[in-house]
């Protein structure tokens, strides 16, 4: 028996803590951790995100008999701020998985964490990850080279020679550089710029200038949502008249809005959710992307028109998928969970997505194919397929 009042306080507050962590392990219900980017420089990428997992969430929202329940966090566009919420959302939310971010730096840093803390991570920004850090993360959007590829061989048809580079100081201008040069060369295209700027950046005119007197037969924009424009506004100040080609990046009304008519004809490739009507009944993705829609707009009381929140979507798809299998095995809340959840996104297969059509395998970030791309030109304010 023990006597001594504080000892005694001591050891039952010791024992109630023990119960309570044990009753903590397993929880009664799936929990998601998203982190995006509802302010700062790229919010208008990161709000369509958080309506793309709206909207999956209201199409599958209880799975194996268990509420799935999102919590969601801003980073403000800040990388140091995407890792302080992704240890939070792990250690005091005890999420099970974690979709993020709005952007390269963000899903870099929130993917470090997700691997150093054993959590599975569905990225739906692009990025690159050496071999021995892709053993918990896998990623949604279309990577860079398959991406680049499709602009390049749109330049080839174009009998175009030469191509100006210009996009961000970071890693996604980065991606679309290297993604560049390595398809360029091959086909006979030559790279003669590359021009770089900040993501709040409010002017490129010095940028602009230099492709400017270099004469290129076309220009390649790395930039993305509402700051991707701003080289294309630059470029038309300067008299830039040449044809103009971009990423999957900018497919956003902001972009379309603030670039008004310096970025009406700009070519760039992207998912077949951006033009699900034009699309041929044959495609798999034309059903799903569809859906996709209609869903959005009976969740959100709106229309979609951007690429990014059917990204986030695909990636709840993603996770749902795996989750049906997990949760057979283990219960949500457990290490065991998590590294369940984590074998059966590695083992996706032909999953129909609105972007894309999904096959992951262990080792590999991205999982889809040419499935995933087609070309389209802004005609009138409005995203037309290429044929």
């Amino acid at each position: 028996m023990i006597r001594c009042p504080g000892v005694r306080a001591a050891f039952i507050a010791t024992v109630m803590a023990g119960i309570s962590a044990t009753g903590a392990a397993a929880q009664d219900e799936i929990r998601i951790g998203h982190i995006t980017s509802l302010s700062g420089p790229i919010a208008t990428i990161g709000v369509p995100y958080s309506k793309g997992i709206k909207a999956g969430n209201a199409l599958i929202g209880e799975i194996g008999g268990m509420k799935v329940r999102v919590i969601e966090l801003d980073d403000t566009s800040d990388p140091s701020a995407a890792t302080r919420n992704a240890r939070k959302l792990i250690d005091e939310d005890k999420v099970d998985v974690i979709i993020g971010a709005a952007g390269t730096p963000l899903t870099v840093a929130i993917a470090a964490v997700c691997r150093e803390q054993k959590v599975p991570m569905i990225g739906i920004a692009p990025i690159s990850l050496p071999p021995d850090q892709r053993g918990w993360t896998i990623e949604v959007p279309q990577p860079p080279p398959l991406m680049v590829a499709a602009d390049v061989e749109a330049m080839q048809k174009a009998h175009i020679k030469t191509v100006a580079y210009i996009g961000y100081s970071d890693a996604w201008g980065d991606l679309v550089y290297d993604a560049l040069m390595k398809t360029a060369g091959p086909a006979g295209i030559s790279v003669v710029t590359n021009e770089r700027y900040a993501r709040a950046d409010t002017s490129v005119a010095a940028q602009a200038l230099k492709i400017v007197a270099a004469h290129p037969d076309a220009v390649l924009t790395g930039g993305s949502g509402t700051p991707g424009a701003l080289p294309h506004i630059g470029l038309a100040e300067r008299g830039y008249k040449g044809p103009a080609y971009s990423t999957h990046a900018i497919i956003n009304p902001d972009f379309i809005r603030v670039g008004g008519q310096a970025v009406e004809g700009v070519i760039a490739p992207t998912g077949p959710v951006v033009v699900a009507e034009q699309l041929p009944d044959s495609n798999p993705i034309k059903k799903v992307a569809l859906q996709f829609r209609d869903i959005y707009q009976k969740t959100l009381g709106e229309p979609t028109s951007d690429a990014f929140s059917a990204y986030a979507y695909d990636g709840y798809l993603i996770f749902a998928a795996a989750a049906k299998q997990a949760v057979a095995k283990a219960k949500p809340g457990t290490p065991e969970f998590r590294s369940a959840l984590r074998d059966a996104l590695f083992e996706t297969k032909e999953l129909v997505g609105t972007h894309a059509v999904y096959t992951f395998k262990p080792g590999d970030l991205y999982g889809v194919d040419t499935r995933a791309r087609v070309m389209v030109r802004l005609e009138k304010g409005k995203w037309t397929l290429m044929q």
